[in-house]
């Protein structure tokens, strides 16, 4: 007689092989220019500092940091031809901001880039600014080079959080892990971590130097609040054993 064996389930172990770091807010830190460039961008549509309609719509930027800008405009302004008008003029206002020395490292970001790296972790920034912004922010910090990716809303078909593109083309086009269990995904706001929660990562780590609370973090899906990014290296190490 012949038994056959039902194969037994075997333990998967996830060790993180990819991490996808959100940039203003978590590793870059921007003084407060968000709410500097919408006010330019406000004015060149009508809406003064000031005005009950400034406050509703600063509260609303306020409320969606992370997400897309071109997203939250079309939801402030209505149809596209203001949206964009107004993105332009953000985009071009936190560009002058930037070139003009006003934001830095997270303390202690850079060095935890560079420890994931040498430990063999692929390291992806991203971004709910367009491009042209990304990439001032990049020339400004002198973060060129520094990872192998850096992804914007238009590098992954338009879409920014709380959609999971941005994370799913960083697992896409560097291929660094067999699965999105492997993924570590870091920010500061509640659309980082609903973005992480939808792409299935692993590690889903909310940091408290940006615009979100712990509350609202652990809301949203965060499986690890850290004080900044700085305490990631060693979180992955816990993580990984």
């Amino acid at each position: 007689m012949v038994r056959e064996l039902q194969p037994q389930p075997q333990k998967e172990e996830h060790r993180i092989g990819l991490v996808v770091l959100d940039m203003a807010g978590t590793t870059v830190a921007d003084g407060g220019l968000v709410e500097q460039a919408f006010s330019a961008a406000a004015r060149e549509l009508g809406v003064e500092p000031g005005t009950p309609d400034h406050a509703a719509k600063l509260e609303y930027v306020r409320a969606t940091m992370g997400e897309s800008k071109i997203s939250v405009f079309r939801h402030l302004f209505g149809d596209e031809t203001r949206a964009r008008r107004a993105n332009t003029a953000f985009e071009e206002a936190y560009g002058d901001l930037v070139h003009g020395g006003r934001i830095a490292p997270i303390p202690g970001a850079r060095e935890a880039i560079e420890q994931l790296k040498s430990a063999g972790t692929t390291v992806v920034l991203t971004t709910g600014f367009a491009r042209v912004t990304q990439d001032a922010i990049l020339d400004a910090l002198g973060w060129r080079g520094l990872v192998e990716l850096t992804l914007c809303p238009a590098d992954a078909g338009g879409r920014g959080r709380p959609y999971p593109d941005m994370v799913l083309s960083a697992f896409l086009r560097t291929g660094a892990v067999a699965g999105v269990q492997e993924i570590a995904v870091v920010g500061d706001t509640a659309y980082d971590m609903r973005s992480g929660v939808r792409a299935g990562a692993g590690v889903v780590a909310g940091v408290l130097t940006g615009a979100h609370g712990e509350a609202e973090l652990t809301r949203h899906g965060a499986t690890h609040v850290l004080a900044s990014v700085a305490g990631l290296p060693a979180l992955l190490d816990r993580v990984g054993t």
